[in-house]
């Protein structure tokens, strides 16, 4: 998991969507492979050339590419870096709470609640 990020959205004002710039070195994830059962993602790769899998496989993305990862099973994703060089992205969410997060490899469910309050 990559050292934190640089979140955006609360500190513009921001109380239905957010979004955190992560800086991916070789070799990091953003999060598990999972899915959301109450908010919506989007991806836009900013640099570098990172991993993205979903159900339908995995593919390397490159700068402006851009994703979505509906709620439910079929936006189930997971973004990594296999390169050798840093990775950069944006990724920016609707808010939700309380939120449920599965991950279906593990077969871990988190139930998150209070995480967006002002």
């Amino acid at each position: 998991m990559p050292q934190g990020g640089r979140p955006i959205g609360g500190g513009l004002g921001a109380t239905l969507w957010g979004g955190t710039v992560y800086e991916l070195q070789p070799g990091e994830q953003v999060a598990p492979y999972h899915w959301h059962a109450g908010t919506e993602e989007w991806l836009l790769v900013l640099d570098g050339a990172p991993t993205l899998r979903t159900p339908e496989g995995e593919q390397s993305l490159v700068p402006w590419d851009v994703a979505v990862f509906v709620r439910g099973p079929d936006g189930a994703h997971e973004l990594r870096n296999d390169s050798d060089a840093v990775a950069r992205v944006l990724l920016i969410s609707s808010a939700c709470d309380p939120e449920v997060v599965v991950y279906p490899d593990s077969g871990d469910v988190r139930v998150l609640a209070g995480w967006n309050l002002p």
